[in-house]
């Protein structure tokens, strides 16, 4: 299935290092709050459900929920599919908006989904690697970071003055 075409089209110069931090910035805001809505959701509905609510309580006051792999699954998945739904649909997730840029395939097409999950996880390694996959667009001829070149996308500057239709 061919990728469809994202607007505004064109060539566009690749995105700055300050840029791509200030749009991560704003979208780490906005993930945190989706990750305390799930966890508001997994805990009050869920657990709720299958604990009830004093086998819940007293599953908080001993600790055991401290540490929960299916949360943190849920979680990952929540995040991913998050960012995956604003980079398959139209490039840009809200921050990225906010700072006018975009990804998008060399093509100027929306990234698939396998592209988004390749993206997705090596930044998270990037930022574990102390930011170094994202240092690595200073060398980089082309100026792309790890996950740049790893999913075959770009992270462009989109010009101020193009109104979205």
């Amino acid at each position: 299935m061919r990728n469809h075409l994202l607007s505004p089209q064109g060539q566009f110069p690749a995105a700055s290092l300050i840029r791509r931090i200030a749009a991560i910035c704003y979208d780490a805001f906005l993930a945190i709050a989706l990750m305390m809505v799930v966890t508001l959701l997994y805990q009050q509905v869920i657990l709720r459900f299958f604990y009830g609510s004093e086998g819940l309580k007293a599953l908080a006051e001993s600790g055991g929920l401290d540490i929960d792999p299916f949360l943190s699954t849920l979680l990952l998945f929540a995040v991913f599919a998050f960012f995956a739904k604003f980079w398959t649909h139209n490039g840009q997730t809200l921050g990225m908006q906010v700072w006018g840029v975009r990804i998008q395939n060399a093509d100027g097409t929306a990234i698939d989904l396998w592209q988004a999950l390749l993206r997705f996880l090596i930044a998270i390694m990037s930022w574990l690697a102390l930011g170094l996959g994202y240092w690595w667009m200073l060398w980089d001829k082309q100026r792309r970071t790890w996950q740049d070149i790893y999913s075959e996308s770009q992270v462009v500057q989109l010009p101020k003055n193009i109104h979205k239709k």
